[in-house]
Parts: C-alpha cells; structure tokens; sequence
C-alpha cells in the first residue's frame, strides 16, 4: 500500500488554497492542500506499524512550531507547480530530515526540501505562464502554529485518507 507523510494547515489557509487548485491542482478531490515532509512510499501492514512508531517517537522529539506561508513560487523549469511558498524554518527543516534520517526509512529525497503547499499542476508551458502571472500578484501572508503531522494512506481510487496523526511535543503523547 501507498503511504505519505504531511502537515495540513489550518482550514484558513486550506480555504485559500482550495480556491485556486479547483481550478489548477487535478489532484483537488483526491487530497486536501498540504506540505508534504515524506514523499509516496510502500509498506506492508505490519512495516507500516514499525513506521508508525517510529513516527511517534519522532513526534515526542519535536515541538509545534510556526508555520509562515509567504509568497507564491514556481518550481518551472524543473516543472509547471505554482505553491505557496512556507518559510524553511529550522524545527521544519529538522522535522522532515528526521523522517529521511538512515534509522527511519534509510531513504535520500527525490528533491532538496523546499517546503510548500501545492495550488496548481500538471500545466502547459501557456497555462503556466498564465497563471503564474496572476497568481504571483497575490499577497499571501499567513502565520498559524503547527502541532501535528500525519502518515497517510492512499485508497484504491486514488484519493488520500488519515491512517494516523501525531501530535509534536512530550506533553501531547
């Protein structure tokens, strides 16, 4: 089975998110936004049991921290995603290597981190350009306190639901 590990931001900020990927994200019915800390990978049920608690144990060793979505960006060249753009903050920054780290998953990202709340994809060169012009006139200045994170399952029609949540910090275990 498909697994992925993510933050969800407020509804506020998922409001304002959700309001440009109906239109742009293919992927809008099939996850809410978010800011992905582990890409797609496979388990079996009884790893995803040791990764699960492993992902406790990561969650007790790492406090809420705050969350500041800033701009909007790009990723073109490499690809036509527009995103929110989340400020690297060290507690995010030691979070997500937490979950790459050689005792987790033993596993180098695809990409260096760049966090981020995806609001368009899977583009034209055209559409890009577009899009990107508008959206890039935004001012996206959000703040909120992050205190969760959570391992996600992918079912059969391609849509993402919770298999578990982890609250950060010792006294929220």
């Amino acid at each position: 089975m498909n697994y992925g590990i993510v933050i969800f931001p407020s509804k506020k900020l998922q409001d304002i998110a959700n309001s440009y990927r109906k239109r742009y994200d293919p992927h809008y019915a099939l996850i809410p936004p978010h800011l992905t800390l582990k890409n797609v990978f496979s388990a079996d049920d009884e790893h995803i049991k040791d990764i699960a608690g492993k992902l406790s144990h990561i969650a007790k060793e790492h406090d809420p921290f705050t969350l500041k979505a800033y701009k909007v960006s790009s990723f073109q060249p490499v690809n036509n995603v527009i995103y929110f753009k989340v400020d690297p903050n060290p507690e995010l920054q030691a979070l997500h290597d937490a979950m790459h780290h050689r005792e987790f998953m033993g596993d180098e990202p695809e990409y260096s981190f760049v966090p981020h709340i995806t609001v368009a994809q899977k583009l034209s060169n055209d559409e890009h350009s577009d899009i990107y012009g508008s959206l890039s006139m935004l001012g996206i200045d959000h703040e909120e306190t992050i205190d969760r994170f959570h391992l996600l399952y992918q079912l059969e029609n391609g849509s993402w639901t919770v298999y578990e949540t982890f609250r950060l910090g010792k006294e929220n275990q």
